[in-house]
């Protein structure tokens, strides 16, 4: 039988069959593919072949289909493992705070590199904008116009307030679209302000450490009412980016990818070559100061930098 992952738990698999049934599923085996090393053999979106077991009720994954796409990160613990968040997705919303929880431009970044290279679409959504004061709405504009002169898509969003929440319901029609951020950026709250039958799990956030607490554990897909489908996933601390390249990371920020072919060299990676067309862009301030600093800690293999009292 051919079906879909809605939901991983580590050993079993909720699978959504074609006819539109639900089934436990273990896997038979371990898997590899191609050469993809991950903590988690299965993700979330991914269509598999399964067989039931002779109670009916469970059944066993034998194959997983070639994937369209996929989201993986690195841990950013001394494990250093790899774990694909979910698979075969059409949108990202990637959820964005500016204090209640700090999000770094580092973060957004890093996570852009990835989503560019696995070629998937990633709306940035700026949300809680009804809780920020004159200062807070200053950083919000600035960092739109960062990323809207790259060519992503920024929208403010009020999920309390009810504000462009019919945007983002747009934006997902006929897609699988999956919502990421850190812990406490109001993932579940937007999420039931567009499917309020969901009921996801909320909590506050963390006053000592302006942190959100966990309220998803395993990412999982859902149907909603409007011929959509979203993957909730767990907050994520920090994004380490896998398997690139010195030479490849620059054309996954289209701002740099633009003009490589300016820079005198063909194989410039932007650091200390001459005549390099992204570092005159930098001292031109055509190319923002915050998104060089990203590539630089990707090009050096740098881990990310947690501070929750600074913006970046």
């Amino acid at each position: 039988m051919l079906g879909t992952i809605y939901k991983s738990t580590g050993s079993w698999y909720l699978v959504k069959s074609k006819k539109g049934d639900f089934f436990e599923c273990r896997i038979k085996g371990k898997f590899r593919i191609k050469g993809i090393k991950s903590t988690n053999p299965i993700a979330v979106g991914d269509t598999v072949d399964f067989e039931l077991e002779e109670n009916k009720e469970t059944g066993v994954i034998n194959t997983i289909h070639e994937r369209k796409n996929y989201i993986i990160r690195k841990s950013v613990n001394l494990s250093k493992q790899t774990h694909i968040i979910a698979s075969n997705i059409d949108l990202v919303f990637l959820l964005i705070t500016i204090n209640n929880p700090p999000t770094l431009t580092s973060f957004i970044d890093r996570f852009l590199v990835t989503s560019e290279a696995y070629h998937i679409k990633t709306v940035l959504v700026f949300n809680k904008i009804d809780a920020y004061q004159i200062e807070q709405r200053a950083e919000i504009l600035y960092l739109k116009d960062i990323y809207q002169k790259i060519g992503y898509q920024c929208v403010e969003v009020s999920a309390t307030q009810n504000k462009n929440v019919n945007l983002i319901k747009e934006l997902m029609l006929g897609k699988t679209s999956m919502f990421v951020g850190h812990s406490g950026v109001g993932k579940s709250t937007l999420v039931n302000a567009i499917e309020p039958s969901l009921n996801l799990k909320t909590k506050e956030i963390s006053e000592q450490h302006k942190q959100g607490q966990h309220t998803t554990t395993f990412a999982e897909m859902f149907d909603l009412s409007f011929d959509a489908r979203i993957i909730d996933t767990p907050g994520i601390k920090g994004f380490g980016v896998v398997d690139m390249e010195k030479e490849e990371v620059g054309d996954y920020f289209p701002e740099f990818f633009a003009l490589k072919n300016k820079c005198k060299f063909n194989n410039c990676i932007h650091i200390n070559e001459p005549k390099c067309a992204v570092k005159d862009a930098l001292e031109d301030e055509e190319i923002a100061w915050s998104r060089y600093k990203s590539y630089m800690q990707i090009i050096e293999g740098e881990e990310e930098h947690y501070r929750t009292d600074v913006w970046e």
